[in-house]
């Protein structure tokens, strides 16, 4: 039998196999995409940037913005209040309850913001600060000298479904592809199965590359179902136009995982240690790789902590194609840092491998 016959037997094989285990198929495929149903229907519709600002008694400048705002993009991107009582207002700000406090005395406006959530102080500087030159414009018929161009923050126009579609399916994919590759090395190896497929005609790497292709195969099914699904008028989710690159990112994360849980599997020597192992490099990266909060909003150090985890690089990638309509090289960094990290652990993996569980 050609090394082809006997990969496309194997890869055959291999799927069925995956098909016929229920426990598999629910972890996988649909466990993953409750997660994306539930979140998708309760969040799918907020938007995760629009900034809540108190207004200190009359605030001129604002008010007279938001009744010109002819295209509702201010409105879009601020939710205005009022409050009379200064020391009220500067509380709600402290406590969170409040993005920013603005407050104005002739010709000078003061924003009051908590550092505590840096992207949003930021959208509420930039679109004051266009407000307030647009207001000189008016008042005096020539631009100020010194302007200032707001721009619109990227998570501002990001809402749940476009957030959690790509950051659920990065967890679903590493989680599949860790425990997948650890649970099989290690089985095949106490099983005596590393043996007998050393001594059979069929290539080492005929097997292992047919066990890649399946894992690739269902992996690119499950970006498909996800999208489709996050896709139906109830979620809503609307694709940018490098959405596609979205594919090569997740090939690129598969092999990753995939290394990641072969270098599990060929350290562990017994299923229960490779599962334990697993369960405590997947989580903490789920949480800290950005699958399930926007890492914009964790604290400093979660944040610089985050960029040690592979799955971040994944989420980021797939959100920027997907969700912040960057294009298709923005993910280029992400694609060649994750095959980077596939390599080296790929390379480890084979320096610790054993073919029998002695």
């Amino acid at each position: 039998m050609s090394n082809f016959a006997s990969f496309k037997s194997l890869s055959r094989a291999l799927f069925l196999g995956f098909r016929r285990d229920r426990g598999a198929l629910f972890f996988t495929i649909l466990f993953p995409l409750l997660f994306l149903v539930i979140f998708g229907g309760v969040f799918g519709k907020q938007s995760t940037g629009k900034v809540e600002v108190v207004e200190i008694g009359a605030v001129p400048v604002l008010d007279q913005a938001v009744a010109h705002d002819a295209s509702g993009d201010l409105r879009k991107t601020v939710k205005l209040s009022r409050n009379d009582d200064r020391a009220a207002a500067l509380k709600k700000v402290g406590k969170g309850d409040a993005d920013a406090a603005v407050e104005q005395s002739g010709g000078k406006i003061v924003v009051h913001y908590s550092g505590a959530d840096q992207v949003k102080s930021g959208v509420v500087q930039a679109v004051v600060q266009q407000v307030a030159n647009s207001a000189n414009l008016a008042a005096t018929g020539r631009p100020p000298t010194y302007t200032v161009d707001g721009q619109r923050v990227e998570d501002k126009s990001i809402k749940g479904i476009n957030f959690f579609t790509p950051s659920l399916l990065g967890w679903a994919l590493a989680s599949a592809g860790m425990f997948g590759a650890s649970q099989t090395l290690v089985l095949w190896r106490t099983k005596g199965l590393l043996r007998r497929l050393r001594l059979a005609p069929v290539p080492i790497p005929t097997v292992f590359g047919a066990r890649v292709v399946v894992s690739l195969g269902i992996a690119l099914f499950q970006l498909a179902v996800f999208l489709l699904v996050a896709q139906l008028p109830f979620f809503g989710l609307k694709l940018q136009n490098a959405w596609w690159m979205s594919i090569p990112l997740v090939i690129c994360g598969v092999l990753t995982f995939l290394s990641l849980g072969m270098l599990v599997g060929a350290w562990a020597k017994t299923q229960e240690t490779a599962q334990t192992v697993t369960q405590l490099i997947v989580l903490p990266m789920a949480f800290l790789g950005g699958s399930f909060f926007p890492l914009d909003y964790a604290p400093k150090w979660m944040q610089v902590l985050s960029y040690v985890f592979p799955l971040r690089y994944l989420n980021e990638g797939m959100l920027n194609v997907m969700a912040r309509g960057l294009g298709p090289t923005s993910a280029l960094p992400q694609m060649a840092i994750l095959l980077g990290i596939a390599v080296v652990a790929g390379g480890i993996a084979a320096r610790l491998f054993r073919w029998d569980a002695t």
